[in-house]
């Protein structure tokens, strides 16, 4: 300590609300730590206190500290306001509260940079008038951050809604998406929250450098674009994969799930979850169950009570179930599948079922942090995207990586279980199967050497970290 400030070089993240931005964000905060010797600070919303974050927090290292902003009044934003907007206006009104936060951290830290994750990029005016150096942590892939980034330009010329364009969005680097499958706050331009989108994507550019949860070999050639620098656009970094590490199996009855995997032979059980946040209708529940028990295949189902209102994120900031999500299951369902599958209710220790050897697949809702997951895993995927930037994920994992199978919906949009069981059977015994698992295995590998000490990863945050210590001339 000089002058009652630790010499340590301190770093303050901003995590806006969802465990989706929570997690990967603590996983940074807690590489920087362990090969970097910093401290760290997270800020997070008292909006989203939930008792899953508090636990989460609390489980950090002593040298990540949480901080928990104050609550701002979002009463004048209308019922209907996205998710996205909502969590836009409350980071753009805590602008004053995080500047003030941050000249306190200064006092008592040798504060080097502050990182806000996507939705937090106006708080970059919070660390510009504290004196800090700002960065993006974004945690989806690449070929979202280059869309995020082309989305100015894209709007200015863009003359009718996404999914009425004749031609998919063609971005450098990536596969091409269909206008339907852009991310759900793009899919309206009348609508707050598409206004929004636009103005990260220009504040982006604010940035020192951008952090990106991804890896080059899952997205090659958009990364290749990507390292190259360009004028107008800050440096990007692609540091992961980042997922949930020193997770420990503390929630009452839920190691029953790790028993029940431990008697099942190798590569046998499917796991079907649909994130942390997400949530399918009754009738969309039903098919489910209607295809796993139809598909024959071992399953591991992490069941949620349903949402007939649609509002597949209902669960965003809490992954509890509200209601006893069994009382919703087909009658007779739950006895005759007893012997092939396994159901537990709201939460599962997901990283370890995913390392699990009888876990041979996963139905998937192409969440980028579970994505990730099940790559370090090498665990094959069947796409079911619900919200957010998840159907553009499908297109990408399967048409680009090749490590994910899709499922054909409906005329009224919803998944048979006749085309549920099909792919159960082609993904756990089949040759589409055979294929995509051997891609995984690949990129299995390549994320696995990257994040060594040397690796290209690793080599990244580096660079990140020598910068940041430059700047702040607490360089050793």
């Amino acid at each position: 300590m000089e002058n009652g400030t630790d010499a340590r070089p301190h770093i303050v993240l901003l995590a806006t609300p969802g465990m989706g931005h929570l997690i990967p964000l603590a996983e940074l905060a807690k590489l920087l730590v362990s090969k970097h010797g910093f401290t760290a600070t997270i800020m997070t919303f008292a909006s989203t206190a939930s008792k899953t974050q508090q636990a989460f927090l609390s489980s950090l290292p002593s040298s990540i500290s949480p901080l928990s902003l104050p609550l701002v009044s979002l009463s004048d934003l209308p019922p209907s306001a996205a998710i996205e907007t909502r969590m836009s206006v409350e980071a753009f009104r805590l602008i004053p509260a995080i500047t003030s936060a941050l000249e306190q951290l200064k006092t008592r830290h040798t504060v080097v940079g502050f990182v806000a994750d996507l939705f937090g990029a106006d708080t970059f005016d919070a660390a510009r008038d504290a004196g800090l150096p700002s960065c993006l942590f974004f945690p989806s892939n690449l070929m979202m951050i280059s869309l995020m980034l082309q989305l100015p330009e894209i709007d200015a010329n863009l003359t009718c809604e996404f999914k009425e364009l004749a031609e998919p969005v063609q971005l450098p680097g990536c596969v091409p998406i269909p206008g339907t499958e852009i991310l759900t706050p793009l899919q309206d331009r009348s609508n707050e929250c598409y206004r929004w989108m636009v103005h990260h994507g220009q504040k982006y550019c604010e940035a020192q450098a951008i952090l990106v949860n991804s890896f080059d070999e899952i997205e090659p050639e958009v990364a290749k674009i990507l390292r190259q620098p360009e004028p107008g656009r800050p440096p990007v970094y692609p540091i992961g994969p980042l997922i949930q590490t020193g997770l420990t199996v503390d929630k009452a009855g839920r190691e029953e799930c790790l028993d029940w995997l431990d008697k099942q032979p190798a590569n046998s059980v499917l796991y079907v979850s649909f994130g942390s946040g997400g949530t399918l209708t009754k009738e969309q529940m039903d098919e489910v169950a209607y295809g796993l028990e139809l598909s024959g295949q071992r399953f591991l189902w992490v069941v949620r009570s349903p949402s007939d209102a649609g509002d597949f994120n209902s669960n965003y900031y809490d992954a509890e179930s509200k209601k006893d999500p069994f009382a919703f299951l087909p009658e007779g369902f739950r006895e005759r599948t007893k012997d092939i599958g396994m159901l537990v209710t709201s939460w599962a220790p997901q990283t370890k079922v995913l390392a699990h050897e009888a876990t041979g697949g996963y139905i998937c809702h192409c969440g980028w942090n579970s994505t990730l997951e099940t790559v370090v895993y090498g665990v094959p995927i069947i796409a079911w995207p619900l919200f957010a930037e998840q159907k553009q994920n499908a297109v990408m994992l399967s048409e680009g990586a090749g490590i994910a199978l899709r499922l054909e919906k409906r005329e009224d949009g919803v998944v048979g279980k006749e085309e549920i069981a099909r792919k159960v059977r082609a993904l756990m015994e089949g040759e589409d199967g055979k294929r995509v698992r051997s891609k995984v295995a690949g990129l299995k590998e390549a994320a696995a050497e990257g994040m060594k000490e040397g690796g290209a990863a690793s080599q990244a945050l580096a660079e990140v970290v020598a910068m940041w210590k430059k700047g702040s001339g607490c360089e050793n």
